[in-house]
């Protein structure tokens, strides 16, 4: 409408001039950004975003997860973000317009089922100009289902060949070829082949090659890889990508190429691969090392290869160790961390703690005297256990700061054994006295090795 309408309607409306330039440029910057979550990622103008996670959502605990923390990224920047995976990019692009909803942001369709689910979506779905779409629901087609069951030799006649063209994208039908950003100041390598390759032999010793091409060019500037990405371009348009991440920076060319080689069976040359892009898509600085000297005394054992072969394998997110927190509560008092990544604090308490803490404290019937004595016995699971040996209690206070609820709150844990040797961790909800500082309910919260 015109502006000066809208002012009426909206006293108060900020009016800017368009700048489409800047804005396909804030496009392309969000799309090198999406680069963490897969190595093929462009820009969907006017507004959107196309990612192939084919091979990438297992590295970021599904694609579920990988869709709700991508959302939970653009949400936290500011940015208003529906997204979905899908089978085809228009399918994806159809189901993040016009199935995902803000209550909710992330919808992933099931593999195989695009084809299908598409049909219940409305016209407008389809990527057709607002003419086109207007002339469709004119004459009464609502839903792209309607459109799919009618013949095609007079929709195109109609309104030519981009109709179905459109239409079989959406179902999955026709491939849509994604050309990935390449962010400036990019270290990549790549190589051309006259004839395509198919084989996975060739395929290692040219992935090789690559590999021994770009440490030299990570050499020349000090840098080593943090995250690789090897992109094969296939004959038919379509892209196959592999990407690995390692715990270190590295730019030891046997390792890294060990790394992409135990992926190359995933990749489908289909007929054959014509170009093979490598890229260090996230590099870190790696000065020069003194060696061990051979009468030196041998070198803690270094396990950056064993971690990055894991994660590789499994995840990145799927390997971590615990490092401790400020908390005095057992289940706030450590965080994740990264396998390789320096703890801030050392553990300090002077109470052992066990080795497994419970993801939430079970409760358990006792046999106590109130208020300072452990129990006599204890039943957790079904399972009568008779205390022989007993330390405690350990008074832990509720953190006031956090919740008002906590401000009262105590515990007070002992660590016990049974007859057959088995050492739990227990406590009571409560000083065993006053009700107002717990339910002096008794809870199973960790085991002892």
């Amino acid at each position: 409408m015109a502006v000066t309408k809208a002012q009426i309607l909206v006293p108060d409306l900020a009016v800017m001039p368009a700048d489409p330039a800047a804005d396909a440029a804030a496009l392309e910057r969000l799309a090198a950004w999406a680069l963490r979550w897969s190595p093929v990622a462009a820009a969907d103008p006017p507004d959107g975003l196309v990612i192939d996670a084919t091979g990438a959502a297992h590295l970021h605990g599904g694609e579920a997860m990988m869709l709700g923390n991508m959302v939970s990224r653009l949400t936290a920047a500011g940015l208003k973000a529906r997204a979905a995976i899908a089978d085809s990019w228009d399918a994806a692009h159809a189901f993040a317009r016009f199935a995902a909803t803000p209550g909710t942001p992330a919808v992933v369709v099931p593999p195989g089922d695009s084809a299908a689910a598409v049909l219940g979506l409305p016209i407008q779905a389809l990527r057709l100009p607002p003419e086109t779409a207007a002339d469709l629901r004119a004459l009464g087609f609502d839903r792209i289902g309607d459109l799919a069951a009618k013949p095609r030799g007079p929709l195109t006649l109609r309104f030519g060949p981009a109709l179905v063209r459109c239409l079989d994208q959406a179902r999955g039908r026709e491939s849509q070829p994604i050309e990935p950003v390449r962010p400036p100041g990019l270290l990549e390598v790549r190589r051309a082949f006259a004839e395509p390759i198919a084989a996975a032999e060739t395929i290692l010793r040219c992935t090789s090659e690559l590999i021994t091409a770009l440490c030299a060019a990570l050499a020349d500037r000090d840098l080593g890889a943090r995250r690789l990405d090897l992109l094969f371009h296939r004959v038919d348009n379509r892209i196959e990508a592999i990407r690995i991440g390692t715990a270190r920076p590295v730019r030891d060319a046997g390792r890294l190429t060990r790394l992409l080689g135990a992926r190359i069976e995933t990749i489908d040359p289909g007929f054959g691969i014509e170009t093979m892009r490598l890229a260090a898509t996230r590099a870190e600085p790696l000065r020069p090392q003194q060696g061990d000297f051979p009468f030196a005394s041998e070198a803690a054992g270094d396990i950056s290869a064993l971690i990055d072969t894991l994660a590789n394998r499994v995840g990145h997110r799927r390997l971590y160790r615990f490092a401790p927190t400020d908390s005095d509560v057992p289940e706030r008092s450590f965080r994740r961390i990264a396998p390789l990544e320096p703890a801030s604090r050392r553990w300090s308490d002077p109470w052992p703690r066990p080795p497994r803490l419970l993801p939430v404290p079970e409760p358990i019937e006792t046999v106590a005297l109130l208020p300072d004595h452990p129990p006599v016995t204890f039943t957790w699971r079904g399972v009568r256990h008779r205390v022989a040996r007993a330390d405690g209690p350990e008074r832990i206070f509720g953190e006031w700061w956090k919740r008002d609820a906590e401000a009262a709150a105590v515990r007070d844990y002992f660590r016990v054994e049974n007859g057959s040797g088995e050492r739990f961790w227990i406590y009571r909800a409560g000083d065993g006295e006053d009700g107002a500082t717990g339910s002096q309910r008794w809870f199973l919260h960790g085991i002892f090795a």
